[in-house]
């Protein structure tokens, strides 16, 4: 349907022949300013007005607010925006802003089919920092997709910066496309999420332990200290690449490590070390009210306490055979292979009654490629190129708590969550 066989509604107190017009308050944010205008509206001499649209935003101190209004159209050649030039006049002496008033192109509310509302996408831009290029070529690429900016915020400044666009007018894939070169040139990261109550919704998170959650593979520091670490790693690599299924890779580098005594288990939990971030999203995540948890591949002896220190809901992981203090090579119960870490993610939602749409899954390795398509948003974190072609977002930033960002929660919320 055309703009102009789109029906419009008729306000019955304003009248069909109604016109609009566009207040726009510029200025050094002070209290009141928003309360004065407002007011003076609601007194505007020759009839009501009523309030279209408003936005608002205050950047560093500075605060831009515009406001679309309409009413009855006025007689003669004047225009709705002219009787409303005393008002913005008034508004500006007595607040110290500069207030500018002029006619819209179309005044009158439409009425849009559902299946025609515009799809809105959130865009959003990560690095450290965010060069001028990013948002450039951003902006480029969206509008080269027949997309539009409708809004944008800053989200971050600390451990990234970040900013959120909203965007109308073009479709996740396309964006995603065209996006995906635009960081890649850049050195940042573009996420690209679909707007609505769904992205807010999100209640379960799940994380990959070995280069996600902590730094490094547990598993090749077990085979260090068993003095096989160069073949060890050379299977890890190949698996984490997709190229060796997983459950055999697996076997093969638990076979290795027969005959270690299991204290090296305790010596290398020890010596763990977070990934940057890791406890600012658990805790902020708790606070909001997130179900936190951790899906490995790796092993119950390590990913157990790990889950009970960091106060987790949840932990499934591989374990390890062991008889007489030493660790045999073998493995104790079904494995958490790339399919098996999708069943706990699904297991998980369902224990606390989550639907997986509201789930949120983050890993590095082909192995969690199962888990990041079953999550409602999988986020594919300093990750293979498998896996960064095929997760629903990708960051490539050193701070876990990153994902904060791509959930769409700002710096200043994450904040007020911190104890």
């Amino acid at each position: 349907m055309t703009d102009a066989a789109r029906p419009a509604l008729i306000d019955p107190l304003l009248g069909p022949a109604s016109a609009g017009a566009l207040l726009t308050v510029t200025g050094a944010d002070r209290p009141g300013v928003t309360a004065r205008l407002f007011a003076a509206l609601e007194s505007a001499a020759g009839g009501p007005v009523e309030v279209v649209d408003v936005e608002q935003v205050i950047v560093h101190g500075q605060l831009v607010l515009g406001v679309v209004v309409r009413g009855a159209a006025p007689t003669g050649a004047s225009t709705l925006a002219d009787r409303l030039e005393p008002i913005a006049a008034d508004v500006a002496e007595r607040t110290g802003m500069q207030v500018t008033v002029e006619p819209t192109a179309e005044a009158a509310v439409e009425v849009v089919a559902p299946s025609e509302r515009t799809v809105r996408h959130q865009v959003i831009v990560l690095g450290r920092p965010v060069p001028p290029a990013a948002v450039a070529g951003a902006a480029q690429a969206i509008a080269g997709v027949g997309g539009n900016i409708e809004a944008i915020r800053r989200l971050s400044d600390y451990p990234v910066t970040s900013f959120e666009l909203t965007v109308s007018g073009a479709g996740s894939t396309e964006l995603r496309t065209a996006l995906a070169t635009v960081a890649a040139k850049t050195g940042t990261d573009v996420a690209v999420e679909q707007a609505g109550l769904a992205r807010r919704s999100k209640r379960l998170i799940v994380l990959d332990v070995d280069s996600t959650l902590v730094r490094g593979e547990v598993i090749d520091e077990l085979a260090a200290r068993a003095g096989r670490a160069a073949e060890v790693a050379r299977i890890t690599a190949a698996a984490m690449n997709g190229e060796l299924d997983f459950e055999q890779s697996l076997r093969a580098r638990v076979a290795v490590l027969a005959g270690l005594p299991v204290s090296v288990l305790d010596e290398v939990r020890e010596h763990l070390v977070l990934t940057p971030g890791a406890r600012t999203l658990i805790r902020t995540l708790q606070r909001l009210g997130f179900r936190c948890g951790i899906v490995s591949g790796g092993f119950t002896q390590i990913t157990d306490p790990l889950a009970a220190a960091l106060g987790l809901d949840f932990a499934a992981a591989n374990t390890l055979e062991v008889a007489d203090g030493r660790l045999t090579g073998g493995l104790v119960g079904e494995v958490v292979d790339r399919a098996g870490k999708a069943r706990a993610l699904a297991r998980f939602a369902a224990e606390h009654g989550i639907p997986l749409e509201q789930t949120v899954a983050v890993g590095d390795g082909a192995n969690d490629l199962d888990m990041l398509n079953a999550a409602g948003l999988g986020i594919a974190f300093n990750a293979k190129p498998i896996v960064r072609e095929q997760a629903h977002a990708a960051l490539n930033q050193p701070y876990l708590d990153a994902v904060l960002q791509v959930l769409g929660f700002t710096r200043d919320e994450v904040l007020d969550a911190a104890p």
